[in-house]
């Protein structure tokens, strides 16, 4: 039998707003479902990202909200830890509060996955998105 562990999550109210929206299109019964498909696919991509081996190419997509205090310079500043793998990077303003940044690049995937890691735990940071390809 299969034990269920209760965990208490925090979300800023329009997030909830759009999931409850998103997942009473979809059907879900109840939220509880919904979080755990989410967390499955969250699981599911980092798993494939870890087995990911040797020299990669591919995207980070990140959107971001440069209105908290500092986040740019340190997103920069992580950013140019990596530029034996980072080729270039595409900055988009998408409204006042929140950009996207493409980032490029091409190297061992462990270096990917490092940086990839790194952005991605920033608060600020909404979403990173890693797609890769083989070289």
């Amino acid at each position: 039998m299969t034990r269920i562990v209760r965990v208490g999550v925090t979300f800023p109210p329009a997030l909830l707003k759009d999931f409850d929206e998103i997942i009473c299109k979809m059907g879900y019964e109840n939220r509880s479902k919904a979080v755990q498909d989410a967390v499955r696919m969250f699981v599911s991509e980092r798993k494939w990202l870890q087995e990911k081996k040797g020299v990669q190419a591919g995207i980070l997509m990140m959107l971001y909200d440069h209105e908290v205090r500092g986040l740019e310079s340190i997103l920069t500043h992580i950013q140019h830890h990596y530029t034996h793998i980072v080729c270039s990077t595409m900055h988009v303003h998408l409204s006042e509060r929140e950009c996207l940044e493409a980032i490029a690049v091409k190297g061992d995937a462990a270096e990917i996955r490092k940086l990839s890691d790194e952005l991605s735990a920033k608060r600020g940071v909404k979403i990173l998105k890693t797609m890769l390809v083989s070289v």
